[in-house]
């Protein structure tokens, strides 16, 4: 059982599976704790979810509270967040983690204004350190790192005063952890004390529809910038993205210009990914852009701007012509094929 100033994961699920931004959350979660020197727990809200949620333990969580209830086999704000609260208030967890997702978004600020407690949205890092305000020195604090003014900047946010510390962090921030499946889980039901009229809005029908790209479990990303948003450029990214059996990715900029859909973007604002091989094609580099991918294991930068940014963090640089550049790697490409 859970004790005191845990470290807490609310479970989001899709379609009866524990999604990926929970068991990433899960992992750090286990590193928060660890440090703190507490249990890492969870929440878990559904239906018929027993079996699913025993691979938390695999990464790491000592204890889920499940909430089993038919009425909750899918999401609605108000008895999700209901059910939260009551959870947070009988355990009392010193930190409370949400993806930030369409889901956690939703219901996190919910939890957080019921509480009266603070929430730092869309953090790119969480520690545990020391936090002074004038005399006073508050220990073992949740540090909850941002960027800040359109990315200009990266803030520090602390809530050392506010029970508990809630943050939500977007999918693929944070590394999901090796599960070590010799790992298990306590299960702990707890009863769901909601009515009926806690039930202001009915799921009549789930309708998925299914994504044309996959980005977060791509080996090899060819992204295009700017600098590759003609449409002749667009179509050789394209075409040097299949040449590799990679995936298209895009900068914010030219998501926004319309010319491919936002499952593309990659950088604060889109996703977050870590293939093997990641090729930018006339991308700037800016700050916003380089926090979606500068932990790919091998970064390919080409751009006429010998000073753009991406050159800094990129393994390998290329200064000239996107397209003329791009139309050689492919030629090599199939000549050494």
């Amino acid at each position: 059982m859970s004790a005191k100033n845990s470290v807490m994961v609310f479970i989001e699920q899709n379609n009866s599976k524990v999604a990926d931004v929970s068991l990433e959350l899960v992992s750090e979660g286990k590193k928060l704790a660890d440090k703190l020197g507490v249990t890492l727990d969870a929440v878990a809200i559904g239906y018929n979810l027993e079996k699913e949620v025993e691979v938390l333990g695999h990464y790491g969580c000592n204890t889920v509270f499940y909430i089993n209830d038919e009425r909750l086999s899918h999401f609605t704000s108000v008895p999700y967040a209901k059910t939260i609260v009551e959870i947070i208030k009988k355990y009392e967890p010193q930190i409370v983690l949400f993806g930030a997702t369409t889901t956690g978004r939703d219901v996190a600020p919910r939890v957080a204004s019921e509480l009266k407690c603070g929430l730092t949205a869309d953090c790119t890092e969480l520690q545990i350190g020391e936090y002074k305000l004038k005399s006073k020195v508050y220990k073992n604090t949740l540090l909850q790192i941002r960027p800040a003014f359109g990315g200009n900047i990266v803030a520090t946010i602390v809530s050392p005063e506010s029970m508990p510390s809630m943050a939500t962090v977007r999918e693929g921030v944070m590394k999901m952890a090796e599960p070590d499946t010799s790992k298990e889980v306590e299960l702990v039901s707890e009863k769901c004390g909601l009515d009926d009229s806690d039930f202001m809005t009915e799921v009549i029908e789930v309708m998925i529809e299914e994504k044309n790209v996959d980005l977060k479990s791509a080996n090899i990303i060819v992204s295009a910038g700017m600098g590759a948003a003609t449409p002749e450029g667009l179509e050789l990214v394209k075409k040097l993205a299949n040449t590799l059996g990679g995936e298209v990715g895009a900068s914010r900029p030219v998501v926004d210009s319309g010319i491919i859909d936002r499952d593309h973007q990659v950088g604060q604002t889109g996703l977050t990914v870590r293939p093997n091989l990641y090729i930018a094609c006339g991308i700037s580099g800016q700050i916003q852009h380089r926090a979606g991918m500068a932990e790919a294991k091998r970064i390919i930068a080409i751009n006429n701007d010998p000073d753009a940014p991406i050159f800094n963090i990129a393994h390998y640089g290329i200064v000239g012509d996107v397209n003329d550049i791009i139309n050689r790697m492919i030629k090599a490409y199939k000549a050494r094929a």
